[in-house]
């Protein structure tokens, strides 16, 4: 019988919005407009914020990494985004972000002792979480651990999604998807509409061609919507992403997953509650 890796899934679901905040935050864009970025969009600061782990990095490190941008839009701010700042300036402003927008949105529980209970498990399954093959993961995992909890539960929860990640693009390499074509036969399983994938930055010919690909292989009806084959693709994605993020929770072990879990459905309810995050997006967080 295949293992149940619901609480993988589970733990993705409950730190996304803890992570992904720092994208969204008013705070945030505060800080990158202080470093000298545009924040008419959020694409400057995202790549900045983003990819800082990695050191100046170009454009193409930054598009291998992240997968599913298309070069184009990737080449658009980066390596700009070192022109701005260094990306060791920019580490130190994420924080400073983070910090101001955890402040504002969880009051005093951002010094609970309940939060710091959190930090601790995270921090815990983030340290066992393999960097080899995981650029982001490594990226982040590399850094200096913060003092404050509620800053260790973000790293931590960065790490941990930066590591499932980059798993993803493994599974996704394995199953013949490319960066497009992974978007379509998203879409194609109805994660988001197709214009939420619009965001990646692919031009209609580039999604076109890779949806007539799909079509070849069997995995998109005319319509592109998934057949049969291309939802079974999706699942043995999905699952193989899983798989490969199950080991840091493992090493935290059932008690202490469940009791993470517990802690972190109050900071998941109020990050969802600032309306900040989007309520759809190109993970198809709730959709698979």
């Amino acid at each position: 019988m295949p293992e149940d890796l619901g609480h993988v899934r589970q733990m993705w679901h409950l730190l996304e919005p803890l992570h992904a905040v720092l994208y969204y935050a008013p705070e945030a864009f505060e800080e990158a407009a202080a470093l000298g970025y545009r924040t008419d969009e959020r694409w400057p600061s995202y790549f900045a914020w983003r990819a800082a782990p990695l050191g100046p990095a170009t454009a193409g490190q930054v598009t291998s990494a992240f997968y599913s941008f298309s070069p184009e839009m990737v080449a658009r701010y980066v390596p700009d985004a070192w022109r701005a700042a260094t990306p060791d300036a920019v580490l130190a402003a994420r924080l400073r972000a983070v910090d101001r927008t955890y402040r504002a949105v969880l009051g005093d529980a951002a010094d609970s002792a309940e939060l710091a209970e959190a930090a601790v498990l995270t921090r815990r399954a983030a340290e066992a979480a393999e960097p080899a093959g995981r650029p982001l993961a490594a990226g982040n995992a590399a850094l200096p651990w913060p003092d404050a909890p509620h800053l260790v539960l973000w790293q931590a929860a960065t790490i941990l999604r930066e590591h499932r990640g980059d798993g993803h693009l493994a599974a996704l390499l394995t199953a013949g998807l490319d960066p497009v074509e992974a978007l379509v036969s998203f879409a194609g399983v109805g994660a988001a509409p197709v214009k939420v994938f619009e965001s990646r930055g692919w031009s209609a010919a580039q999604w076109d061609a890779a949806r007539t690909r799909l079509v070849g292989r069997g995995l998109l009806d005319e319509h592109g919507v998934a057949t049969a084959a291309g939802r079974e693709l999706r699942s043995g994605v999905e699952r193989r992403t899983d798989e490969l993020a199950a080991a840091p929770w493992a090493a935290l072990g059932a008690e202490g997953g469940a009791r993470l879990a517990e802690l972190l459905g109050t900071y998941w309810v109020a990050m969802l509650g600032t309306g900040l995050l989007p309520g759809e997006n190109t993970l198809g967080i709730g959709k698979v």
